[in-house]
């Protein structure tokens, strides 16, 4: 058995094993020790045994996360509940048992947001999935799951909450504001579903449940989102913006529409953009990370004079800045619905712009890998992956972003000439 007083530089020192477990115990604190496995990663343990005369062994928290001080602090309360009678196993195993799903989703959010919870290509959930899996937790799943006893959870529960969402009963009231508002729907309610489902997941990989008890619940089938916009409402949106520019809207929330629909970015790529990522002269923006992690993605001229055009706020690094405080401009769907609701269209969001830009690119002849790239739909093979950075690809979103812009400007001129008319 080794032995050695737990500090940092002991533990650093501690060697993952080939196979199966190592240890390293405390010489200060009796039953307090290091375990690593043969993947390096290091978990404080506790050791005893209780009345019963049965060892058990209880995890204090990673190294790394924990520091050797936190840990042995929280070693010498645990192993003073042992001297005095309890069992810590016995009690977190009861804890465990009774859980609820509020209470595991809870344990979800603080443990992924700390980075200890991997998701797609086993790295750390991004804030931004982090913080719609808050939204649909608080909305949807806690208002009608979060009392339930995860362990009694069917298959059945999971799709009846489902259900409910699709049918509209976390569905709020207009609050009078401008901001948006839970509506329900099906694909909402799959999303919700989805999200219930990873977390329970997650929740039996780190043991915190012994069993999934929903696995093989089915998502409500969603209808693929396929809306763009015809030349001629292009034209009727320039028309609207074109009106718009003259005073009644926020003139960085009308950039953000132009560039969307310019360029065929994420509403979230384009409203967080960021100066710095932006090349103006090699026509491309190197966006550090998106929903397919790191890219470098082609722009147009006719949307670097967007971007360029924008004033610069000394200390503010992005190019559509707030308002008001520091971060970037994020009311650009609301922008858009009023833009629609004066142009007479319907069934318009952000993504309309983005399918618009790919089919338009379809429309003049590009390959659907090309459109792909342009897009910065995640690579499917290196063929791909060299795709994203040829320079038929820059010339696809030149080309497309040109058509666009002209139709655009169409609309922007005819509002012009009717203002000059009246």
């Amino acid at each position: 058995m080794a032995l050695a007083k737990l500090n940092k530089r002991t533990v650093d020192a501690l060697a993952a094993p080939a196979t199966g477990q190592a240890f390293l115990w405390d010489t200060e604190i009796k039953g307090f020790g290091v375990r690593v496995g043969a993947t390096g990663t290091k978990t404080f343990v506790i050791q005893y045994m209780n009345e019963e005369g049965r060892v058990r062994r209880v995890k204090i928290g990673r190294f790394g996360v924990m520091t050797v001080e936190q840990a042995r602090e929280l070693a010498k309360i645990q192993l003073g509940k042992v001297a005095s009678g309890e069992d810590p196993a016995e009690e977190s195993r009861r804890v465990r048992k009774d859980l609820n799903v509020a209470e595991m989703c809870e344990w979800y959010l603080v443990e992924a947001r700390a980075g200890r919870i991997l998701g797609r290509k086993n790295r750390p959930i991004k804030d931004t999935s982090l913080n719609m899996d808050e939204s649909r937790i608080l909305t949807h799943i806690i208002p009608l799951m979060g009392k339930r006893l995860v362990r009694k959870l069917t298959i059945a529960d999971v799709e009846a909450m489902q259900n409910d969402i699709a049918t509209g009963q976390t569905r709020k009231p207009p609050s009078g504001g401008r901001g948006g508002r839970p509506t329900g729907g099906a694909g909402v309610a799959g999303r919700s579903l989805g999200t219930l489902q990873a977390i329970l997941g997650h929740a039996k990989h780190k043991g915190l449940i012994a069993e999934h008890p929903t696995k093989g619940a089915k998502k409500l089938a969603t209808k693929k989102r396929t809306r763009r916009l015809s030349i001629a409402e292009i034209e009727l949106l320039g028309r609207a913006i074109g009106r718009a520019e003259l005073g009644s809207e926020n003139p960085v929330a009308l950039a953000i529409v132009r560039t969307l629909l310019l360029t065929g970015y994420r509403r979230e790529e384009a409203q967080a953009l960021q100066r710095q990522w932006v090349n103006p002269m090699g026509g491309y923006v190197a966006f550090p990370d998106t929903k397919s992690d790191a890219q470098f993605r082609a722009i147009g001229p006719e949307a670097i004079k967007i971007v360029v055009a924008q004033p610069e706020i000394a200390g503010c690094p992005y190019v559509f800045p707030a308002s008001n405080g520091e971060g970037p401009f994020t009311a650009v769907s609301d922008c858009l619905a009023r833009l629609c609701r004066s142009a007479g269209i319907e069934g318009v969001t952000p993504h309309t712009l983005r399918h618009t830009f790919g089919s338009m690119a379809g429309e003049l002849g590009f390959s659907e890998l090309t459109i792909r790239a342009m897009l910065g739909h995640a690579s499917q093979s290196v063929t791909q992956d060299y795709v994203h950075i040829d320079e038929a690809v820059k010339l696809a979103v030149s080309r497309t972003s040109d058509e666009i812009a002209k139709h655009l400007e169409t609309g922007v001129r005819k509002a012009a000439k009717m203002k000059f008319a009246a």
